[in-house]
């Protein structure tokens, strides 16, 4: 029975550490109170074995003997080491911790051999029997010594910690002091007196107490803030102790009815185990979920799931876009959750206005104080503060308490204030960290809704008077339409006419040039006829010109009609190519262009597509470099046509190639190479072009040349 107990507590105290250090492991605290498991454990062992010859060796008995001292020394050290870290980490004095360090050291070297823990032996008749050490009393009073210390640093909290963490203090050190003092009882008084039985019966009271006040801490004061895997473990421990029950039971009814009523070990092979087995596997899952309800019900009776909560308060905030509605409902949802007395919200609305709701009678907080808690917020940068944190003579800690808050969050846009959530006091153990870390969870959610409810009511208070100002802008918006109209229509018109009129005069001054170059007006002299075909070339383009002009009026008036007839591209690609070969000449370029033989007659409009063409191998000539070659290339693929000029020039900056082919559209560098140039060319080109169902072709590259063309299908539709 005795072997029963130790095993037990040996496992729950064990249990009780591992969870703890599973919780957190880099925590300081969680680290040294796992360590205070395992050497209570240890010394529950070592006291055991000594108070019993288990193996008829006084040796062994007496190696347990002086590891019960040491290991219970080593756990009074680890239970001051765990009062360094909690509540709040505690800076070590480096003197006082070289001193305690030498003591221990020459306390635990002393444990360690005869001169405290003494020796075991056999009395008369055949008992075990214990001396003392010369140097027990030493033992004894530095084992008070970190008692009294522990008791200290418990006791004497900083001003900040809350009421639930002193709380938790208070039972720690009754846990602590009590265990300790017991188990100094036990492992050094009881032996003396020749009570070894009573050292290893009542050994593991010392873990009783130490578990059991821990565990309550845990599970009433939120010690660690481990309590769900606490209760999540009973929870198992009862479904496999269910189980086992089950398993049990069905083993002694099953060997009954097929066994004849012989319990032999044969039913741990047989098919009965098998199904067994199977039937456990099946009953696992109701057993725990069974049990995670019953646990739930006993330990969270009056606490909320997170998830839910964050859904319900979504929905609070998604259901209207009036401000003061979301405050008030968000007020409620979060009071209801936390169980606070009160839940409100201050926010500013303007430079100077500000919106205040919440729960019922809730409090009002002044502009005043709330411009005091702005100051204090931007200097600290608390994502939330506790009152109770908060020293007596704190400013901030009156304001919260004349408004009987005891917790205030402000609510951030970017690193502005907007307002704030203030709950009142909370109606069951305080707020833990649970609830500061679903608040923080919501703080973006809700700024975000009053942000929204925010915009929308300043829309409404727009909306009151814009209405006027829209249609007033609209009558002003229609009129000057009107008269942007009317300019339009008058432009063009006297592009149509200025092109029609300044036409005639033009195909008169190129006729009688021609006349002159031909001789009909006598011999020329050299120097008149290379002055005489610069004129002419001059006067072809402004003719050029202003056919585009008067082409782009049709397309303005719906006028740009597309009149096809069969003709040869080839022929009339190279017609062009030749005529433009004096202007490249002059330019001091080459054209390079093979007619190729394989092009059929298609329908186009012969006109527009020659002014397409001129116009791509003209830009070539301008907007390239002297002593260059631009290539003119002609094909049959498939069943299109494509033709391609291609230069070295200047190129098109890649930022400006997407608004090339715009209307009266011109790249940076071309206006600075040819100023005359007008932005209309490529425009008609490409409208040229998809008229004739075809598609433009092009690529450049600033500084290193061109590509320009087109592909048109052989068969028109």
């Amino acid at each position: 029975m005795d072997l029963l107990i130790l095993l037990i507590t040996c496992i729950a105290n064990l249990l009780l550490g591992g969870i703890v250090l599973m919780r957190d492991v880099k925590s300081g605290a969680a680290r040294s109170f796992a360590l205070l498991s395992v050497f209570v454990t240890l010394w529950i062992v070592a006291n055991y074995i000594t108070n019993h010859p288990l193996t008829g060796s006084l040796e062994i008995n007496d190696f347990a003997n002086r590891i019960a001292y040491v290991a219970g020394l080593v756990a009074i050290l680890c239970g001051l080491l765990f009062t360094y870290f909690f509540p709040q980490r505690r800076r070590f004095n480096p003197t006082s911790l070289a001193m305690l360090a030498v003591a221990s050291l020459v306390i635990l070297f002393l444990s360690a051999t005869t001169l405290v823990s003494g020796e075991v032996g056999y009395d008369v008749d055949g008992r075990l029997t214990y001396t003392v050490g010369p140097f027990l009393i030493l033992y004894i009073a530095y084992f008070v010594v970190v008692i009294l210390v522990i008791a200290k640093n418990l006791l004497h909290l900083p001003n900040r910690r809350s009421v639930t963490e002193a709380h938790q203090a208070r039972f720690v050190l009754v846990a602590f002091a009590t265990s300790a003092l017991l188990g100094l009882v036990l492992n050094v008084i009881v032996p003396v007196v020749g009570l070894g039985w009573a050292s290893t019966r009542f050994g593991p009271l010392v873990t009783v107490i130490l578990v059991g006040t821990v565990a309550y801490t845990i599970v009433k004061h939120g010690l660690f803030d481990i309590r769900l895997a606490a209760v999540r473990t009973i929870a198992y421990a009862c479904v496999l102790l269910a189980l086992s029950a089950v398993y049990y039971l069905f083993a002694f009814i099953l060997s009954v009815l097929v066994l004849g009523g012989q319990m032999t070990d044969s039913i741990s092979v047989s098919p009965v185990n098998m199904i067994l087995a199977l039937l456990l596997a099946f009953l696992f899952q109701p057993f725990k979920h069974f049990f995670d309800r019953t646990t739930d019900r006993i330990f969270y009776r009056n606490t909320y799931k997170s998830d839910e909560f964050f859904e319900r308060v979504s929905n609070v905030l998604v259901s209207t876009t009036d401000l003061r509605a979301i405050l008030e409902r968000a007020s409620v949802e979060i009071g209801d959750t936390l169980k606070a007395k009160q839940s409100f919200f201050f926010v500013y609305y303007a430079e100077d206005r500000f919106t205040s709701a919440g729960t019922r009678h809730h409090s009002r907080l002044p502009v005043s104080d709330a411009r005091t808690l702005d100051q204090y917020f931007h200097t600290n940068g608390d994502a939330v503060v506790l009152t109770e944190l908060l020293t007596q003579d704190d400013s901030i800690r009156r304001i919260l308490v004349s408004h009987k808050v005891d917790l205030v969050m402000p609510l951030r846009r970017s690193n502005e204030i907007i307002g704030y959530l203030c709950l009142g006091a909370s109606q069951l153990n305080g707020y833990v960290k649970r609830d500061i870390r679903a608040l923080e969870t919501i703080t973006n959610e809700l700024v975000i809704a009053i942000q929204n409810a925010l915009s929308v009511q300043e829309v409404k208070e727009i909306n009151a008077t814009l209405q006027q100002r829209v249609d007033e802008a609209t009558r002003e918006l229609r009129k000057s339409n009107e008269q942007l109209r009317h300019l339009d229509e008058t432009k063009d018109e006297f592009i149509s006419m200025a092109s029609h009129q300044l036409r005639t005069p033009l195909t008169s001054i190129k006729g009688y040039i021609s006349m002159v170059l031909e001789g009909d007006m006598g011999k020329i002299t050299p120097q008149q006829e290379t002055v005489l075909k610069e004129s002419f070339n001059s006067s072809e383009r402004m003719v050029r010109l202003i056919s585009d002009f008067l082409n782009v009026s049709r397309l303005q008036t719906g006028k740009f009609v597309i009149e096809k007839h069969p003709a040869n591209l080839a022929d009339v690609v190279e017609q062009e190519v030749s005529g433009l070969q004096v202007i490249a000449a002059s330019h001091q370029m080459k054209l390079a262009y093979q007619a190729p033989t394989n092009v059929p007659d298609i329908n186009i409009d012969e006109g527009k597509i020659r002014q397409v063409i001129m116009n791509f191998v003209d830009n070539a000539i301008y907007y390239s470099r002297p002593d260059s070659t631009i290539i003119v290339t002609l094909e049959k693929k498939d069943d299109k046509v494509i033709f391609i000029v291609s230069d070295t020039g200047i190129g098109v900056p890649e930022a400006e190639q997407s608004k090339l082919f715009a209307k009266f559209f011109r790249a940076t560098n071309a206006r600075k190479q040819r100023p005359d140039g007008t932005g209309v060319g490529l425009f008609l080109a490409k409208k040229v072009v998809t008229a004739h169902g075809g598609t433009m072709i092009f690529s450049s590259a600033e500084g290193k040349g061109s590509k320009f063309g087109f592909m048109i299908p052989v068969v028109q539709k």
